[in-house]
């Protein structure tokens, strides 16, 4: 599949959907310009790719709707050259935008086939993080912390210590937390032991998994 001056104008209204919903920070927006999201998708889907909706992927997981993905990304306050960890890599439609921004990303994926799939991809199209590994997104990658934004793109019951613990002081985690109907909550690393919640409203996720083992 090509990415054509079609794609680029649905792009562009996409853009304009997400801007009508409050999202305002300029790099996410002009980050959202330049991936093309129908890249990401099955070829039979492609179509769908530039409607604001979430939609299925390999494994029983999902793409995430852009104005989540904005939505996430402008929480997190990405600035060119920071550190931040990404849980659950999915089609890595999220990676690639966190690589326009100029972030140095640590994606982690607990779905082999997804793995797989993304571990091709991006490269194929450009797009090169610092690291996808496959694992247990609750243990986040201890190896590589601290980071300046650790981003959660699946919904968990509880805030996992391990991320909180892999924040660098200043640094920003978003996860949406819930079983069934999750809040987005921004904690903000305040000191070594001081952190600052925020909820911000309601967002459905597929749930993050845990390894058991």
């Amino acid at each position: 599949m090509k990415d054509t001056a079609k794609h680029q104008g649905l792009r562009n209204q996409l853009v304009q959907i997400v801007e009508q919903k409050g999202i305002t920070d300029k790099a996410v927006l002009d980050a959202l310009k330049k991936v093309p999201r129908h890249l990401f998708f099955d070829s039979g889907l492609a179509d769908y790719a530039y409607q604001d909706k979430a939609f299925p992927i390999a494994a029983g997981q999902t793409i995430s709707q852009p104005y989540t993905v904005a939505f996430q990304t402008e929480l997190l306050q990405v600035k060119k050259g920071d550190k931040v960890l990404e849980i659950g890599t999915g089609s890595g439609y999220q990676t690639a935008i966190l690589c326009a921004m100029g972030a140095s990303v640590y994606s982690i994926e607990r779905q082999n086939e997804l793995f797989k799939q993304t571990t091709l991809l991006l490269p194929k199209l450009g797009i090169r993080p610092k690291l996808l590994t496959f694992g247990d997104g609750y243990k986040g990658m201890p190896n590589y912390a601290p980071f300046d934004g650790i981003i959660v793109t699946a919904g968990a019951p509880i805030i996992p210590k391990p991320l909180m613990a892999q924040l660098k002081i200043g640094g920003r985690l978003v996860i949406p937390v819930g079983e069934t109907i999750q809040i987005m909550t921004l904690v903000i690393r305040k000191s070594e032991k001081e952190f600052e919640k925020h909820e911000l409203g309601e967002f459905r996720f597929v749930p993050l998994l845990e390894d058991k083992n």
